[in-house]
């Protein structure tokens, strides 16, 4: 069969949540299923590391999306007419985009509706285009797929649709998380916190990420405790960030937070890999992919206490509300002055992180997209 699949995250150094799941269930799959063709379909020039398999064909399909103006135009011309050309019997989304118009099966995996809870997070015609058409997509596809039951949960409530409509797939961790030895810990407290262990934050720096919250529960921390501990921030900076910034600048401790920026993989995994605890204390998650990438690590959790993040870290965690900066913070001291506690919730890590892994995800998301072939046989 000829399977066409949206690839339009799939960007060199650049992958970011929707980007790594797109990149890893797709490697597999194409692997494992080399009787098919699958059409990836890009919308700029590409790197050949995406082209996973001989059945893959990388085709660009025009303009490139970096504007809701130009979403509208590809999904409502471009994409359905080179749909229409390779004949194609299916058509999967990772990011969750459909053409306006479309005649075959469909899948698409809509990570999260953060946007209905947060628009205001957005930038304004982002966040239209999310509202107004999302709604739209979940009626048109298929089938769905979404990374959490919280998610799961969140789409049938919010857009009144049957969950049996709708199917769970959770995220993995790359496999190049794992425990990191004692000699790479110093060399990468060495060239980030000044030999000082630290919390970890990964992700992009959006509003939704709680980044204020966190820095300032940091300074509370450091205030009353002394401690030496430092926050790196890892991640690209997104948008509104100028009023964290602001924020940032008047922290009594704030040379002791260090933005890093992204990372490449391999300084990431040992960047995570080195840290004395992770720290994500979002307001909203779909799936919260760090979580996992920090118990694969061996790195103990801090995590906000909603959304989906309990779902992925259970009993291997130590909770937060997410608007109380005084409750970051006196959890910050309890990780930092309780060995055995961060020793136990490194052991229930362990135990946690064995239900997920991208082969999983893979498996599952092959399933959900055989019953679609399954429907064009018929």
């Amino acid at each position: 069969m000829i399977l066409a699949f949206n690839t339009r995250l799939l960007i060199k150094d650049k992958l970011d949540g929707i980007g790594w799941f797109t990149f890893h269930t797709l490697k597999r799959i194409v692997k494992n299923n080399p009787e098919h063709t699958f059409y990836f379909i890009f919308d700029r020039k590409y790197s050949d590391e995406f082209i996973f398999a001989e059945n893959v064909k990388p085709v660009i399909v025009g303009p490139p999306t970096r504007h809701p103006v130009l979403w509208n135009f590809w999904l409502r011309y471009s994409l359905p007419r080179f749909l229409k050309k390779i004949k194609a019997d299916i058509f999967v989304s990772p990011d969750g985009f459909l053409p306006y118009e479309i005649t075959i099966p469909s899948l698409i995996v809509i990570h999260d509706i953060n946007f209905v809870h947060r628009p205001k997070d957005l930038p304004y015609l982002t966040a239209l285009f999310y509202l107004k058409r999302f709604s739209e997509f979940a009626q048109k596809a298929g089938k769905i797929a979404t990374v959490s039951e919280y998610s799961k949960n969140d789409i049938t409530n919010t857009y009144l649709i049957s969950p049996k409509k709708i199917s769970v797939v959770y995220n993995g961790a790359d496999e190049a998380f794992k425990p990191v030895e004692e000699n790479i810990k110093i060399k990468i407290r060495n060239k980030y916190s000044d030999g000082k262990p630290y919390f970890v934050f990964v992700g992009s720096l959006h509003p939704r990420k709680n980044i204020i919250g966190l820095i300032e529960a940091f300074d509370v921390f450091k205030k009353k405790t002394n401690s030496d501990l430092k926050l790196l921030i890892v991640g690209p900076f997104f948008f509104k960030n100028s009023t964290m910034m602001n924020i940032y600048k008047q922290l009594k401790y704030k040379d002791d937070i260090l933005f890093t920026g992204r990372l490449d993989m391999d300084e990431l995994t040992k960047v995570v890999g080195s840290a004395y605890a992770l720290t994500m204390v979002s307001y909203f998650e779909g799936f919260g992919i760090p979580l996992l990438e920090a118990m694969y690590c061996d790195v103990p959790v801090i995590s906000s206490n909603v959304t989906s993040m309990p779902e992925v870290t259970e009993e291997a965690a130590l909770y937060v509300n997410p608007s109380d900066i005084y409750d970051i913070a006196d959890k910050m001291e309890k990780m930092a002055s309780n060995n055995e506690l961060r020793e136990s919730l490194i052991k229930k890590g362990r135990i946690q992180r064995t239900k997920f892994s991208w082969d999983k995800t893979a498996e599952k998301l092959w399933n959900e997209i055989e019953k679609l072939m399954q429907e064009v046989k018929e």
